[in-house]
């Protein structure tokens, strides 16, 4: 009986009736939903682990999940997408078998589909091909196996060429365009730019540049426009300009330029008004990505001129399209320029004579950016006095206004990205709650086209963008020799920017950041989470802030803006997680693993490139961590930071020696550490034992406290001490006397430490002058505030007397 009932649980618990299970109940219409659910998530699982994907694959899996897809059910299309994405995973022949089987045009055909959810699973199924085509994930191969594993070279332009082709299909839904550009920005560029093959892009550019050009050129309001997003069209010019960025040479970018001239030329048209605005989109589209490219077509004959004719047509739709070219092209101060002395006119009488509101908000937006050219510049204010501050109002006014489309309360945030460079408009700008408040939920939308104006806005109102030094004898030169000096304006002084920073804090700007964060986007580009990285370095600057912005989730937040992103913005990042992490408790600030997480953009800011502040700030923030536990000072030994903390040691600045110190003296209590010091050939303890004789009563304490623990720990250590200098008996009475008790009582530890290790090392303390110090401290009276140095003094003395060293005496107190 037991062995047939053995046999039955078995196979009942066997892989694969496991999975005949799941396909059974997800194929049975009379199943209810909760379990064909339950069933669906197993089988995702299952097809992530190698052995339970190779089950689904070996017993007709495949055709089970092309029947799930063919159900036309929503859960039942994603569940079987992503297990054939788990099936995938880390195995490069079962991919490849995965894709003929299924097939390009039908993974394709399931992507085009109308629903995001689908989409955003199949575009995760072609990333997991992908990845294990180009080696990033996919286990090795050896032996039997590496023959089996084949050239994917063909594989991936086949997909890169599919994804192209979707870009201007008809029948391709939006969210199904949007994940296919979002596979080529992240598939087709270098990641490195160090890899010289940029094959990808070269052949991207010459098959499908034209069709990237007309998605960006799309206009959502005429009858023959694709299918888009709100973020189709910004995604495709990130596209244009990762694919530019990605060239090369000098020929390589005039090959594109031409294209891109070519396309937009072709598309003129007296007769056709259509075609002129897809020209005129597809300007603006290259003036949102390769900037050069875009203004290089602009400076064609003709471009500008049509662009200042539609913005006199009487069809909303030309002069909808016009002044978003416009807004666009005043991106540069000589093109700006330009258009200040010819077009300002024509959108002031848009702006005031236009009954749609659609219409006057971007005329507003082009008279917002105008007004800014002249940046932060006092001085170079483009519009008379007040006029700025009457914009912004305006801008305000229409964000607030909830019965307005996003689509179009959007322009007045990018409005207000340009105004905010103004001090007046900043401080207006946080004192209006409501405002604020609106464009937070606007930046929590659908639509991810304004997360770069959002965190601009921010940017701008708490002063984090970069500000040039300003040398006095310069200044001086300068106006001697009649050259501008930029005037900054007296509201962009330090204490009028800490106000806003507080105000933006009380109001939620730390929640809001993290809600942009989450955007899945290539929209969320680099530069827009460098400007993030800049508003949490200004948020935390002040250290009473610092609670308020890990209470709001800063902490988590900031992880992924330090490990990801530009050089500047990981340092931006980095250097506000050192700030909070140097006055929290880091096991609230980082719960959990996420404490670990912390440690290596701590370690980064070590760096010499890094300025001082950012190396002390490390510094105090490593010495909290390394405080915590013996895992965390051993992740911060994997993370090679002991040299860096070493040659801080040794550093000129008395802050920043003290802070490496301190560090140092926490980290002595891992066993690795004491292990370096034990070592020969290296001055380390011999540095700790001359910073113990430095004048800085700080110093002192953490050089002092370090030896103590060394000392205590090896007995090797002792007997070094002893040899690596001729001072250390100097330095070691003068902590015996020291006036503050923390450091004397470390002198008396390290004392005690050198006499239990060895009775030589022991007999020569008692022979100097350490001696009559140990009896005059232990002959004090018992008194709690100098206790602790009394007792440590008397144990000195007891070891001296069990060694015969010297004899008791009748006298109390001894």
């Amino acid at each position: 009986m037991y062995p047939v009932l053995l046999t039955q649980l078995k196979i009942q618990f066997s892989t694969d009736s496991r999975v005949e299970r799941m396909f059974e109940v997800l194929l049975d219409e009379n199943i209810d939903k909760e379990r064909k659910e339950k069933a669906a998530n197993n089988l995702i699982v299952l097809a992530r682990e190698d052995a339970g994907a190779e089950r689904i694959f070996q017993n007709n899996g495949l055709n089970l999940l092309m029947q799930l897809i063919e159900t036309k059910k929503t859960e039942m299309m994603v569940s079987a997408v992503r297990t054939l994405a788990g099936m995938c995973s880390r195995h490069k022949s079962r991919a490849i078998a995965v894709l003929h089987f299924v097939g390009l045009e039908k993974i394709c055909r399931i992507m085009a589909l109308e629903n995001e959810e689908i989409a955003l699973a199949t575009s995760s199924f072609f990333q997991t091909i992908l990845d294990n085509f180009e080696g990033v994930d996919s286990k090795e191969h050896r032996g039997k196996d590496e023959a089996l594993v084949l050239d994917t070279s063909k594989d991936v332009k086949m997909i890169i060429t599919h994804l192209l082709e979707m870009l201007i299909h008809k029948d391709v839904s939006g969210h199904g365009r949007d994940q296919a550009l979002n596979l080529l920005i992240r598939n087709v560029p270098r990641k490195d730019l160090g890899i010289k093959d940029n094959t990808k892009s070269l052949d991207t550019i010459d098959i499908g540049l034209k069709k990237i050009l007309k998605v960006g050129g799309q206009i959502p309001e005429l009858p023959s426009c694709l299918p888009l997003t709100e973020n189709t069209c910004l995604t495709a010019s990130i596209l244009l300009n990762n694919l530019y960025n990605d060239l090369r040479c000098d020929d390589e970018r005039t090959t594109f330029r031409k294209i891109c001239e070519e396309y937009v030329t072709s598309k003129f048209d007296p007769k056709n008004m259509e075609k002129n605005l897809h020209a005129i989109q597809c300007v603006s589209a290259l003036l949102q990505g390769p900037f050069d490219v875009g203004n290089s077509v602009l400076a064609l004959p003709g471009v500008m001129e049509m662009m200042v004719a539609l913005c006199g047509s009487e069809r909303e739709i030309d002069q909808m399209v016009a002044i978003e070219a416009i807004i666009h092209a005043a991106s540069k101060a000589s093109r700006a320029t330009f258009i200040i002395s010819n077009g300002i006119t024509l959108l002031k009488d848009i702006y005031k004579k236009s009954t749609n509101e659609k219409i006057k908000i971007r005329a507003l937006v082009g008279l917002c950016k105008l007004g800014s050219a002249g940046g932060t510049d006092y001085s170079l204010r483009q519009f008379s006095e007040g006029s700025t501050e009457k914009l912004a109002k305006q801008c305000r006014k229409w964000l607030c206004n909830q019965n307005i489309d996003i689509r179009t309360r959007k322009w007045a945030i990018e409005g207000m990205a340009y105004l905010t460079l103004d001090a007046d408009v900043k401080d207006d700008f946080v004192e209006d709650e409501p405002a604020m408040q609106a464009m937070f939920e606007l930046s929590k939308s659908a639509d991810k086209t304004i997360l770069y104006a959002v965190a601009s806005i921010l940017v701008n109102c708490t002063n984090s963008y970069d500000v040039k030094e300003k040398i006095p004898e310069m200044v001086e030169l300068a106006k001697l020799s009649k050259q501008h000096v930029p005037e900054e304006h007296p509201k962009d002084k330090k204490d009028f920017v800490m106000v806003r920073v507080k105000r933006l804090i009380k109001v939620g700007v730390v929640s809001a950041l993290a809600v942009m964060l989450k955007a899945d986007s290539a929209i969320l580009t680099e530069q827009t989470k460098e400007l993030m990285a800049r508003v949490f370095l200004a948020l935390v600057e002040d250290v009473r802030d610092r609670g308020k912005v890990v209470a709001q989730g800063g902490g988590k937040t900031l992880l992924p803006l330090a490990l990801h992103g530009t050089d500047i913005g990981k340092t931006k990042a980095s250097h506000a997680l050192a700030k909070i992490a140097a006055v929290s408790d880091p096991e609230i600030a980082f719960p959990g693993e996420r404490i670990y997480e912390v440690v290596r953009p701590l370690v980064r800011l070590l760096n010499t490139e890094c300025d001082g502040l950012q190396n002390y700030e490390a510094l105090m923030s490593l010495t909290n961590l390394s405080a915590k536990s013996d895992k965390l000072r051993l992740k911060i030994i994997k993370e090679k930071a002991m040299p860096e903390i070493e040659c801080y040691m040794f550093e000129e600045h008395d802050q920043i020696r003290q802070a490496a110190t301190e560090c140092m003296c926490n980290m002595v209590n891992c066993k690795d550490v004491q292990d370096r010091f034990v070592a020969e050939g290296n001055d380390q303890l011999k540095l700790l034992v001359l910073l113990c004789g430095e004048d800085d009563v700080k110093l002192q304490r953490a050089a002092a406290g370090a030896v103590a623990m060394l000392t205590a720990s090896r007995s090797e250590l002792c007997h070094k001490m002893t040899r690596v200098s001729v001072q250390w008996l100097e330095i070691l009475q003068r902590l015996c006397i020291h006036d503050n008790l923390e450091v004397q009582h470390r002198g008396l530890v390290i004392t005690f430490n050198l006499m239990v290790a060895d009775k030589e090392i022991a007999k020569k303390l008692i022979e100097s002058e350490l001696l009559e110090i140990l009896t005059v401290i232990s002959k004090l009276e018992n008194n709690a505030k100098r206790q602790v140095v009394i007792n440590t003094a008397r144990e000195c003395l007891v070891k001296a007397m069990d060694y015969s060293l010297i004899k008791p005496t009748s006298q109390p107190g001894v």
